[in-house]
């Protein structure tokens, strides 16, 4: 028997790496010991067998972003459930076509990009990459939302006319705004910079309340078939 060692010392010995590089092929699922994968750089091993996959690339660990179809009931801003509870292997799409192995990092240091009201339902994203969170805050205000919503009552005359010329919130009109009816009771609204609030604003502006919300696209990127309270992650030639 050998005395126990940190798994990072072990595999910089068999890789000739740097205890940094061990590290990052630990947390990048590239290390088994006795065949089950290990990603705690700081895991205590002995006489196991340590298996490194001849494939591993540290030029793949790339931050990854994540997209949630979010319950009603959750939070993406302040208060308690938070969204981002959902976020775990066994929630994972299984349909996603990204062929990414669901690691432990992956649900580390989320930054979550355009909150969605605590009632609503529907697209939520939460990213490691700094220029996805930057990009998504610099251009907040342009970034279209798509959004079915679900009503009662009886619209005031014109009031679709209005909605489509943009009702001011927070002091200031919507720079573009398309709202149509989806069915008797559903409204489709493609809103540019939409506010937590704003959508429940403009129906009540024109007589009617809002039911139910469920966001089904940011800018480019749909929330297609994927099912309630499951995520998948956002593709290589996905842009918002």
């Amino acid at each position: 028997m050998t005395d126990p060692v940190r798994l990072a010392k072990r595999v910089a010995e068999l890789r000739g790496c740097s205890r940094r590089e061990a590290e990052q092929y630990i947390a990048g699922g590239w290390v088994k010991v006795d065949g089950i994968v290990v990603e705690e750089p700081q895991f205590r091993v002995a006489d196991q067998r340590i298996d490194i996959d001849p494939h591993a690339d540290l030029a793949q660990a790339e931050p990854v972003t994540l997209l949630l179809h979010k319950p009603p009931g959750y939070c993406t801003t302040e208060g308690e459930p938070p969204a981002s509870q959902l976020l775990t292997p066994d929630t994972l799409w299984p349909e996603d076509r990204a062929g990414i192995r669901p690691l432990k990092k992956h649900f580390a240091q989320l930054t979550l990009c355009v909150p969605l009201e605590t009632d609503a339902s529907g697209l939520v994203v939460f990213t490691q990459d700094w220029r996805i969170a930057r990009k998504r805050t610099e251009d907040a205000a342009t970034l279209e939302h798509e959004v079915i919503v679900e009503v009662a009552g009886e619209m005031v005359p014109n009031g679709l006319k209005r909605l489509n010329r943009g009702i001011p919130f927070n002091g200031r009109t919507p720079p573009t705004i398309k709202v149509s009816w989806q069915n008797e009771t559903r409204l489709r609204v493609a809103l540019k910079g939409a506010q937590i609030g704003q959508i429940a604003h403009l129906c009540e502006a024109v007589g009617l309340q809002v039911l139910s919300m469920k966001r089904i696209r940011l800018g480019r990127v749909p929330l297609g078939k994927l099912p309630e309270g499951q995520w998948r992650y956002l593709l290589e030639d996905e842009r918002f």
